[in-house]
């Protein structure tokens, strides 16, 4: 999406400082010393000034009192001091006119305690008053690999080399781990970030700054909470146009650990399904695990994207055969198809009891050329879309000292090179330098390989297109008495009914429409009709109508003593598979359309996928792909296929209808909507509606 009303703050002179100004500079202080050793040992290009009230020198250098009594204009300062004393140092850094600020302590606005509170409101209102950018608080610094500015307190890291990983952390201490783990795997990185409680520089700014750099291919996040989701998917789009992927893990999947987040950072963890049907609309990658996110990123460093999801298997085992078996159909991975040329050219690597076949096990090769000449083979096969080679480098590049065969092997396939263990090892500085000569990435563990290729592919087939985006909500005249004409408009239509006022006119409505039909309960103040007994199916005669409707009266004062009964509703009877299709705007991230397994068990089964809006047919088409139901669609335990197509066609109306009218409804849901034998349609039975300004209508 892009909005000429979103801001983004400007991170440059946090991660491109061309002065720093390290205060809290002690002898004793851990991370100022790392901080400074760090800067001096890899030789960032600007001045570096020492900041202690109290000692005229320190590591060596001339120490200044404050930011006060610098002899130039400095661009950044870390700030690593107790929190009671950010404002003195900030006030400091408006009256010598610094750019940017990066503030380590806690205790600045975040928690429940009066005096971080008070803290927090001073910094807001410095900021707006300065425009001096502020990095933190509660935060460990950053990394900026081009300018060699490392400001955050691990040197370890800080040794490596520049590359294309750019990566935000909302979790600062985690962001060492996962770089230390991914950098000992061989990712090597432009900008490795903790945002810390971002108390003016957010997760948006800082993936702003990433998808504008030249040196970052690719973006790996740590979130906790977005706080401006329609900046995030702004620079979320850009990214995606720009074919930088973004791969991402976020805490918030269950109600604890979005309330911890949101305790912890002051962030609105938001609904987490929302944030999935966001990432998959702005190609996103979530990955479930930490371990995850290192094989993911890993397999995406090399830059080659797949033209298809058809994987091409080569291992040396049985075992390994058996368990991808498994494993492709756990995680929705596709195998590709030899053809009979491939298998013709397999052949003669293979034992003459076992018959070539994808995955395939060929045994361990007695060369490394005859490994790369069966590699070829399948990876020039025109249904592998990518190649997978078990394989693990060895520790002493010399082990393999005729590998040049296999990088050769890569270039020529054109495709993406994968290689695969089955377990987790350790790798050794030689054979991080071998992955990176030979150009394969090596993953660890079989279902974390299978979950980054079909990553790659997931990324491949939307990246370039920036995403649609829904415009602002048209003037809209829907009311309830013109509510089922227009759906029908849309091509939703209902059974045939009528809503009466008593029993009698129940039973002599359904006599004219025909039995069996089905009596339902009028009440504006029942929402769902089915857990208030306010609904019987299968009535076949006048009598069990009127007497239907004696005892849906009964049930609905029971639950709800003090509802008005407007009425009944008579419905004729209709059969086929329930489904469900609602819309509403999420808090977050804006239009979305539901779609799954209906009926009363849709909260128990949770069967439901869900897609921001605007979407078309056939992309409501892959969202059922995902979903149980599409087994009911197709026909379960030899019923009758259902008219899938029919439900495609009416979920997308629905959210179309919903993008037009989404003025006067916060919220509409059919369900069931019953989809009907094949080329018979669906039928919208129970339509429920959530307008704005009331609490809610239905029929």
């Amino acid at each position: 999406m892009s909005d000429s009303k979103i801001v983004f703050r400007s991170a440059e002179s946090v991660l491109r400082p061309k002065s720093i100004a390290i205060v809290g500079a002690s002898e004793r202080g851990r991370w100022p010393r790392n901080i400074f050793d760090s800067l001096r040992q890899h030789k960032f290009g600007g001045n570096v000034y020492l900041i202690n009230p109290r000692q005229k020198e320190v590591y060596g250098e001339r120490a200044y009192p404050s930011l006060r009594d610098l002899p130039e204009q400095v661009d950044h300062a870390v700030v690593i001091i107790p929190a009671a004393g950010v404002q003195d140092v900030l006030s400091d850094a408006e009256a010598r006119g610094l750019t940017s600020a990066t503030i380590y302590a806690g205790g600045v606005g975040d928690g429940e305690n009066p005096a971080s509170k008070a803290r927090g409101a001073w910094v807001r209102d410095f900021v707006k008053r300065t425009n001096i950018r502020i990095a933190g608080p509660n935060c460990m610094g950053a990394y900026s690999f081009p300018e060699r500015a490392f400001c955050y307190p691990n040197p370890e890291i800080a040794t490596w080399k520049t590359g294309p990983v750019g990566v935000i952390f909302q979790s600062g201490g985690t962001l060492q781990f996962f770089m230390r783990t991914g950098g000992l795997r061989g990712l090597r990185f432009s900008y490795g970030i903790s945002s810390g409680n971002e108390i003016d520089l957010d997760l948006a700014d800082y993936l702003d700054f990433l998808v504008r750099d030249e040196h970052t291919k690719q973006i790996v996040l740590f979130i906790e909470g977005i706080r401006r989701p329609d900046a995030f998917m702004d620079a979320a789009g850009r990214a995606l146009k720009a074919g930088k992927p973004i791969i991402a893990i976020k805490t918030g999947a269950t109600a604890k650990s979005a309330s911890a987040a949101a305790s912890h950072t002051g962030a609105i963890a938001g609904d987490y399904a929302g944030f999935r049907a966001m990432c998959d609309r702005y190609g996103i990658i979530v990955c479930p695990s930490l371990d995850d996110l290192v094989e993911t990123t890993l397999a995406f460093q090399n830059g080659r994207l797949p033209k298809g999801p058809k994987i091409g298997f080569v291992t040396t085992s049985g075992g390994t055969v058996d368990l991808l078996y498994d494993y492709v159909e756990f995680e929705g991975s596709a195998l590709a198809q030899f053809s009979d040329a491939t298998n013709k050219a397999i052949r003669p690597f293979m034992q003459d009891e076992i018959e070539p076949k994808n995955p395939l096990d060929v045994g361990i090769p007695s060369t490394m050329q005859a490994a790369a000449d069966l590699c070829e083979i399948v990876g020039k096969d025109p249904d592998v879309d990518m190649l997978a080679w078990a394989g693990n480098p060895p520790n002493k590049k010399s082990a393999w000292a005729d590998a040049d065969c296999m990088r050769i092997m890569v270039e020529r396939v054109g495709k993406p090179v994968i290689g695969f263990s089955r377990m987790s090892y350790n790798m050794g500085p030689e054979a991080v330098e071998l992955q990176a000569e030979l150009g394969i990435p090596f993953l660890q563990r079989l279902q974390e390989s299978l979950r980054a290729m079909n990553a790659l592919w997931f990324h491949a087939s939307r990246s370039g297109k920036l995403p649609a985006a829904p415009g602002p909500a048209p003037q809209s005249d829907l009311t309830p008495e013109n509510l089922d004409a227009t759906l029908a408009r849309y091509g939703i239509a209902g059974p045939k009914s009528k809503v009466v006022a008593n029993a009698d006119e129940a039973a002599a409505f359904a006599a004219e429409i025909g039995f069996p039909v089905v009596l339902k309960i009028q009440s504006r103040d029942i929402l769902h009709k089915t857990e208030a007994g306010g609904v019987v199916l299968d009535l076949r005669n006048a009598e069990a109508v009127k007497s239907a409707a004696d005892q849906l009266v009964k049930s609905a004062k029971a639950a709800y003593p003090n509802a008005v009964i407007d009425g009944f509703l008579v419905q004729e009877m209709v059969s086929g598979v329930e489904a469900i299709a609602g819309a509403r705007s999420d808090a977050l991230y804006g239009p979305t359309l539901l779609v799954g397994s209906g009926g009363v068990m849709v909260e128990l089964l949770e069967d439901v996928s869900l897609s921001m809006l605007p979407v078309e047919a056939s992309s409501v088409s892959g969202m059922v792909d995902k979903l149980k139901l599409a087994k009911l669609l197709a026909g379960y335990r030899g019923k009758p296929a259902a008219d899938r197509a029919a439900f495609e066609t009416a979920a997308a109306s629905l959210g179309q209808f919903y993008l037009d009218h989404r003025d006067r409804i916060a919220d509409i849901e059919i369900n069931p909507l019953i989809v009907r034998p094949s080329g018979k349609g669906v039928v919208a039975v129970d339509v429920r509606v959530i307008w704005k300004g009331e609490n809610v209508a239905g029929h």
